[in-house]
């Protein structure tokens, strides 16, 4: 059984050339990021046709949801347009009645805290496996 992949849209083209400039997106392969953004719930923010903010959620719909990316290109950042992704997000009808949604953040906790997000309760029930240097080998 196989699943066939529509041909990328146009958004995406750009979300991908905007991706590249952002602090998430670094050193990962082009072809790496357009995966990871295809099999992901997207959202845009757009200003005058051009896109200035873009979010992205991974989830099963059913239970859990990852946050992976919330950016706002530098010329727009401080406008509300991180938060207004926030909204769209935390209002997207597949995203209602998850038991754990999460993210990771180093610059954004309090963003984040408008919309519920805390440290973890137990902290020590949760692990990762990190690579940050796995692109750049």
């Amino acid at each position: 059984m196989g699943a066939e992949r529509p041909a990328l849209p146009p958004v995406i083209r750009e979300v991908l050339v905007l991706a590249q400039h952002s602090s998430w997106a670094r050193d990962i392969p082009l072809a790496v990021l357009q995966r990871s953004i295809v099999n992901s719930l997207c959202f845009g923010g757009f200003l005058q046709g051009g896109q200035v903010a873009f979010a992205r959620v991974v989830s099963d719909y059913a239970t859990v949801a990852y946050l992976g990316d919330v950016f706002v290109l530098p010329g727009h950042q401080g406008k509300g347009y991180g938060k207004a992704m926030m909204d769209a997000v935390m209002a997207h009808p597949d995203l209602q009645g998850l038991r754990r949604f999460s993210l990771a953040t180093s610059d954004a906790h309090g963003l984040y805290a408008r919309y519920g997000f805390t440290p973890p309760l137990a902290p020590q029930s949760l692990m990762e496996r990190y690579r940050p240097g796995l692109y750049t080998r």
